[in-house]
């Protein structure tokens, strides 16, 4: 073997473990981030709470014959009465045992609420994500391709007008029209009251449920996804690689196919994992909506009183929620562009 041969196994080797090291490094680095914004906002979710108007022993006594002392009584029972500084400690000591407390207004530990309804929160939010990224991406390079034609003009009208409706209003909407006019679907709940259903027939009641908070979630979000993949079609649309692969005989559906739409993929789903967040904070106006028996109606409850540990359980659920999905994004969008591998 000759030197130069030698030379270049020895380098194409250092770059192999270099870029091993490399990749480790960024995975620890953002992983590392995400513990630090999650210790932040273990931290912020006990403060922020506390500044909001209310009193929870008199929320929870409204209406009841209840004299002083038995108000004070009640404070002592949920530790209110003690310095701020000892319930943070109280708070931090039981959250490293895995408890987030006991609900003021329920009465139950706060893990087996947020567990009971996260299921509800999953089917929702997950149905809605799964129909927005497959209709936005769909829809988006349809209008890309088609550009400033009748079909792009629709789309993206269409895209832009839901993008700028809140939730709730939509929501609001869906159940005038088609629950108070129509009468054509349920406007509330999960399934119907006083209802027995089991195995199909319990399914397709859900599933009848779902529609209108599924839409109103599904609306604003598809049309980010939309706009997004569009806009990244267009700038790929001028690419050399593009009409290279004309001239080698390609069909336009293959070239939009095979080289134009995974390369637009690249910011698009760096959005998808961002707009998560978004998704759950729609799903709180949503749930609350229509009554859906979710984290976000059960964190609407527990506005309403205030519900110091149910607030606090929810806002560290959700936010968890939201910084795994933006560490995830950063690492597939690592993974599907090859020029950020070398970094």
């Amino acid at each position: 073997m000759s030197q130069s041969e030698l030379d270049m196994g020895l380098a194409e080797e250092r770059d192999a473990r270099t870029g091993g090291t490399s990749w480790l490094r960024y995975c620890a680095t953002k992983a590392g981030g995400a513990v630090i914004s999650l210790l932040l906002v273990v931290v912020a979710g006990f403060f922020i709470f506390r500044i909001l108007p209310g009193d929870p022993i008199r929320s929870i006594t409204d209406g009841r014959q209840v004299s002083a002392e038995q108000m004070e009584l009640l404070r002592h029972q949920f530790g209110l009465d003690q310095p701020l500084p000892v319930q943070f400690w109280t708070y931090l000591t039981d959250l490293l045992t895995g408890s987030l407390g006991t609900s003021y207004t329920y009465h139950q530990p706060v893990t087996a609420l947020i567990a009971e309804r996260i299921g509800p929160t999953l089917l929702l939010t997950g149905t809605s994500a799964t129909l927005a990224v497959v209709l936005g991406l769909w829809l988006g390079q349809k209008a890309a391709w088609r550009r400033n034609g009748a079909f792009d003009r629709t789309q993206t009208g269409l895209a832009l007008i839901f993008w700028s409706v809140p939730t709730f209003w939509l929501g609001l909407l869906l159940i005038l029209l088609f629950g108070g006019t129509l009468q054509w679907l349920p406007t509330g709940g999960m399934v119907t009251a006083g209802s027995d259903y089991a195995g199909l027939a319990y399914v397709l009641d859900v599933a009848r449920h779902m529609i209108l908070p599924v839409i109103a979630l599904l609306a604003v979000t598809y049309a980010q996804y939309l706009m997004v993949m569009r806009a990244s079609l267009l700038e790929e649309m001028t690419s050399d690689y593009l009409t290279t692969a004309r001239a080698k005989g390609l069909r336009e559906d293959n070239v939009r196919r095979r080289h134009a739409v995974p390369n637009a993929l690249l910011p698009t789903v760096t959005i998808i994992f961002l707009t998560l967040g978004t998704l759950i904070g729609g799903a709180v106006t949503v749930e609350t909506v229509f009554s859906w028996p979710g984290l976000g109606y059960l964190t609407f409850k527990a506005l309403s009183a205030p519900d110091f540990p149910l607030l606090q359980g929810t806002f560290v659920v959700f936010s968890a929620i939201v910084i795994i999905a933006n560490f995830f994004a950063e690492i597939v969008y690592r993974i599907l562009d090859p020029r950020l591998r070398t970094t």
